[in-house]
């Protein structure tokens, strides 16, 4: 009977399934694959859960009504981290994910009771973890990016002394920066030769959102007005260095934390050898006792 209700609930779906995609016109596979391959979307073949995904997030993304506030703020966010998407499709996606688990609940309900309100939980998971995937990439890059700025901000305040040329330090140290912040001062620097360096300065604080980068950017900006320099970039390598130090102490006392799990894993395999050595010798001497 569970095999007859699996099969009928499959086909049922799959009979739903293509008469949707006939009314409500939507792209056929081969189409919907030809066009992820040329956006490069994914890594490798394109399995047919990510064309699914895909053609279902598109029809959605066209009838969701966004505020032009969120609208503003996730593309900036999903431009800062590097995804190609537009806030009605980045959505989308998070709640057809979690949609499909929920379908594959309904569906495995008769077979698997108990396993329902884990899925039902899972499918949750899985929508805020997509919902602020962006965020997180957004954070991890900032936290790369503000790691480099002490050594940054420590060499503007010694560039100040031989040249007040912005361009020219930021071009100099974009070739020794690591990845994160090359490419955001490669950015900064074609903007600056192709239009306002101020203007340039003001994008890259807000692609970064970052208190320190605002503080080098607000200090970029008075030497482009003449100011000299020297001093607040001197004393702003000072706090950072202080952050920095701040920063991994409690990196620091954070490691013991996750080691102790491991010691104590340690401790519980040296009792079980010597348990079982005693029990052994145990069970030797009542053998010979008897």
């Amino acid at each position: 009977m569970s095999g007859f209700l699996l099969s009928f609930g499959l086909l049922f779906t799959i009979g739903i399934y293509h008469l949707l995609i006939d009314v409500l016109r939507i792209p056929s596979r081969a189409n919907t694959k030809a066009v992820l391959q040329a956006a490069k979307i994914g890594n490798g073949k394109t399995s047919f859960f990510q064309l699914l995904l895909f053609r279902i997030s598109t029809f959605l993304a066209q009838r969701l009504t966004l505020s032009d506030y969120y609208k503003r703020k996730t593309a900036a966010t999903l431009r800062s981290a590097g995804l190609s998407l537009t806030p009605e499709m980045f959505l989308s996606q998070a709640i057809v994910k979690a949609a499909l688990l929920l379908c594959s609940t309904i569906l495995m309900l008769p077979l698997f009771p108990l396993l329902s309100p884990i899925l039902v939980f899972l499918a949750i998971a899985i929508f805020f973890k997509d919902y602020r995937a962006a965020d997180e990439i957004v954070r991890k890059k900032r936290e790369q990016i503000e790691m480099e700025l002490p050594r940054f901000v420590a060499t503007i305040a010694q560039e100040l002394k031989a040249s007040r040329d912005v361009l020219r330090m930021l071009e100099v140290y974009a070739r020794h920066a690591n990845e994160q912040w090359q490419h955001e001062l490669q950015m900064t620097i074609a903007d600056m030769k192709s239009g306002s360096m101020e203007t340039a300065l003001l994008r890259l604080e807000t692609r970064i959102g970052s208190t320190m980068l605002s503080d080098i950017v607000r200090g970029l900006l008075a030497v482009l007005r003449g100011d000299q320099g020297i001093v607040y970039f001197e004393m702003l390598a000072h706090d950072f260095k202080l952050a920095e130090i701040q920063k991994l102490k409690r990196i620091a006392l954070k490691r013991p934390a996750k080691i102790r799990k491991y010691s104590f894993l340690m401790l519980g395999c040296f009792m079980l050898i010597y348990m079982v050595v005693i029990g052994m010798e145990i069970m030797k001497a009542v053998s010979e006792l008897f």
